[in-house]
């Protein structure tokens, strides 16, 4: 009985240090995976929106010209739609100024071809 009372308290052991490490192993796979998995890639739409300096002014202001140094930004992006929306609603954008129903138009305004019209972007719809 004594040997049967301290297996079966071996085996919970067992079992709760198998348990203990599949957690670990399991978390440690959720942060790799979430590392590096912004729409944006390994970076952040916060650290690309600095990027996006130029477009400052026609971010904030629909008349405003849209420069090419700004149009040169949102083109290298412009092609993944999903990083573009996640910069444009940043918290980086909103607290320099950036409207998202005037910087939606940005491409547009850029005169790009290969846009992705009618993408949602959170409230606002790409022209």
């Amino acid at each position: 009985m004594v040997n049967f009372v301290r297996n079966t308290k071996m085996a919970a052991a067992v079992k709760f240090i198998c348990v203990l490490g599949f957690l670990a192993v399991l978390s440690i796979a959720v942060i790799e995976r979430a590392d590096g998995a912004s729409a944006c890639g390994k970076a952040s739409p916060d650290e690309e929106a600095f990027k996006f300096a130029p477009c400052a002014a026609a971010a904030q202001y629909e008349k405003a010209a849209v420069s090419n140094s700004c149009c040169q930004q949102v083109k290298r992006l412009g092609q993944n739609p999903t990083c573009l929306c996640a910069i444009l609603l940043s918290n980086t954008a909103k607290s320099s100024g950036v409207k998202p129903e005037v910087a939606i138009t940005i491409p547009k305004r850029c005169n790009f071809a290969n846009r992705p019209v009618g993408y949602k972007c959170g409230a606002y719809t790409m022209p």
